[in-house]
């Protein structure tokens, strides 16, 4: 299914464009997202957050009284808060299959699949997104690590472009090479919008962008408006760069959308594998903070919100989203 060619209308009506799902909504937290019966009536503004030391450890024993937190620099109140291990999850891993990643691909299938065998649990649900001149959906949402291996298998080269002087270059005459913050739009706007619980987008690629029909900031916005964190991982071929970083500009643009969405960014090489790296984001999203807060700002205006939240240990680094935009409640 080709994903750029099935939205192609909302990608021409991206500007203001509504969520179908709000970070600031009227809700009734059930007792499997915050581990009590709480209804409210109010708005309230959720946060899954990782704690990490100055060793790059995860710490996993504060309690709601170790944060503090702003909204847009005003002291604001938690009300809601745990630790959450086996919350389900909702997640895409998303693939780069341009011509810069063509002799990694093996690699990151073998990987995949070692990743959803390992990560998945009862109730979470992923699918399967590569892209390259444009994007394909090889598996759409499911709870079976069986059909998620089979999408792995349809990975291949995308470069676009097959005429009788095709080459591994992803902008070889001009054609579209590595549509990266469009899979991120697709995967956040059209495949998370309407699920609810932890979100998380998984890349795979060199972050390197050619063709985009969106640019960055809408991708990241994108990915805040269904509260979805995007987890990075740089795996550059150095030899299709002339084993340098000359021609290579896409880390830069990956820590981006990790940081502004609660991520983070992880480089394959030396004995950082992909499967370890795997490991370690699968460790990350078991153990998240959730918290909960009704902001004293209650206008819903469609404004982005600054959130900081942070411990009292100035050595202690928390990874959460950097805002949330206070859409007006759905019809």
């Amino acid at each position: 299914m080709k994903l750029s060619s099935v939205v192609l209308t909302a990608l021409m009506i991206l500007p203001g464009m509504p969520s179908r799902m709000t970070a600031q909504q009227p809700t009734a937290i059930k007792d499997e997202e915050i581990g009590a019966q709480i209804k409210v009536d109010v708005n309230v503004v959720t946060l899954y957050a990782t704690v990490h030391d100055k060793h790059n450890g995860i710490v996993a024993s504060l309690t709601k009284d170790d944060f503090d937190l702003t909204e847009d620099s005003k002291p604001q109140t938690i009300k809601y808060f745990s630790r959450e291990t086996d919350l389900p999850l909702t997640m895409g891993l998303m693939i780069d299959v341009s011509g810069s990643q063509q002799n990694l691909i093996e690699i990151e299938r073998q990987a995949g699949a070692q990743f959803f065998n390992s990560m998945m649990k009862a109730k979470d649900e992923a699918f399967l997104i590569s892209f390259g001149a444009d994007s394909d959906l090889l598996q759409d949402l499911t709870g079976s690590p069986r059909l998620l291996q089979q999408g792995l298998q349809r990975l291949k080269l995308n470069t676009g472009y097959s005429g009788p002087t095709a080459g591994p270059v992803p902008t070889m005459n001009k054609q579209r090479g590595t549509v990266l913050y469009d899979a991120v739009y697709l995967g956040s706007h059209d495949m998370l919008a309407q699920e609810s619980g932890r979100k998380a987008l998984i890349l795979i690629t060199d972050g390197q962008d050619e063709g985009s029909k969106v640019s960055i900031k809408e991708a990241i916005e994108a990915a805040q408006k269904v509260d979805a964190i995007i987890y990075g991982i740089l795996y550059v071929d150095r030899g299709f760069y002339g084993g340098f970083n000359v021609g290579f500009f896409g880390e830069g643009s990956l820590k981006q959308m990790a940081e502004e969405t609660g991520g983070r960014v992880f480089t394959v090489g030396g004995k950082n594998t992909l499967p370890k790296i795997f490991d370690q984001i699968q460790e990350e999203m078991r153990s998240q903070y959730l918290i909960g807060y009704s902001p004293t700002n209650s206008k819903k205006d469609g404004t982005f919100r600054k959130i900081d939240l942070r411990t009292h240990d100035k050595e202690q680094k928390v990874q959460v989203r950097k805002g949330y935009y206070a859409m007006p409640d759905n019809k």
